[in-house]
């Protein structure tokens, strides 16, 4: 039987490189496409076997070139998104509306069989958010291009290779103060990185078709407890201050100015709004892949290297010290 084909945009994220690991490991052929293959193929070609990954290097709008991928495709999977704009026509328009659109178009053309498209949780209530009002629309531009589409809602998506749970860690080990925004209320349901690809896994290979999929955590936690929990697991005590929101719009417009912001003035607008499932909407839980990764248990993992003492300061070499040291005291 031949293997299938998948087609992916943005493979070498952590979602990505995650999603190819799986594929490849249950024989299906995987065509990345990257903007930069000197920077970005090291890591994609190691996610697999030799023979099941293949790598092309083209610009996403660069119709002509990608056309000809999508004629040994069977399936295409979009992961790209941006949180915040960046010149040289990487607008929230752009990257989550024209080029979802563009996708659909051509797996309509060549008749893929599906088409999976990452979109985000809460945006149908983040009306004054570009971001959302992006996703919003490349949603609709997608399912009216290709209706055989099953979009991906999820919220926070965390792993050792995240820019959420790392950041955040990087600040607090650094920060003895740090800002919390609307009281840190607002509420999320993190999914694990490897959670949203069994998700996605099991949509590719039980031919699932559900127009829209709510992808969350199996816990509800708020940015405050969030903080709280991240605290914790790097043995660190800082001061969480909740910020007027005049001055949070003031920090996040210096913030801007930054090539990559810590925060937007979009962001702290989408930092109103809780990131829960709507119940509107399936789940992942809803179509049998149920999320089993706790937020504590994961990020304990790879939490150590924002410690004091960083490997040496895991349970595992706790553990053996105080083994030696009580061997040492019976002498």
């Amino acid at each position: 039987m031949k293997a299938k084909n998948c087609l992916i945009f943005g493979g070498s994220g952590q979602i990505g490189l995650n999603l190819i690991r799986k594929l490849t490991k249950n024989n299906y052929r995987v065509t990345v496409v990257t903007r930069n293959i000197h920077q970005k193929s090291y890591k994609i070609k190691t996610q697999g076997n030799a023979g099941y990954i293949d790598i092309i290097e083209a610009n996403i709008f660069d119709e002509k070139k990608i056309r000809n991928l999508f004629k040994e495709a069977d399936i295409c999977i979009n992961l790209i998104g941006i949180l915040f704009e960046k010149k040289g026509g990487n607008t929230f328009k752009n990257i989550h509306s024209v080029l979802p659109s563009l996708l659909a178009k051509l797996c309509k053309e060549y008749n893929l069989t599906h088409f999976i498209h990452l979109s985000a949780l809460g945006i149908n209530d983040s009306i004054d958010s570009d971001y959302a009002k992006s996703k919003l629309e490349g949603e609709t531009n997608v399912l009216k291009n290709f209706p055989l589409t099953t979009i991906l809602r999820p919220s926070i998506v965390y792993s050792v290779d995240d820019n959420f749970t790392t950041n955040f860690m990087t600040l607090l080990n650094r920060l003895p103060v740090f800002p919390l925004y609307y009281k840190g209320k607002t509420k999320f349901a993190p999914i694990h990185c490897s959670d949203l690809t069994d998700t996605i896994y099991h949509i590719v290979s039980k031919n699932i078709y559900s127009k829209i999929i709510e992808c969350v955590g199996p816990e509800v936690i708020s940015l405050k407890q969030i903080l709280e929990k991240l605290q914790i697991l790097i043995s660190k005590k800082r001061i969480l201050l909740p910020f007027p929101l005049p001055i949070a719009k003031l920090t996040a417009t210096l913030f801007e100015i930054l090539p990559n912001p810590l925060l937007t003035r979009d962001q702290l607008r989408l930092l109103k709004y809780d990131n829960v499932k709507s119940g509107k909407y399936k789940t992942n839980s809803d179509i049998g892949i149920p999320s089993v990764r706790f937020f504590d248990q994961e990020v304990k993992k790879y939490s150590y290297m924002w410690r004091e003492g960083g490997q040496f300061s895991t349970d595992k070499y706790l553990s053996e010290n105080n083994l030696k040291n009580k061997t040492d005291s019976k002498f």
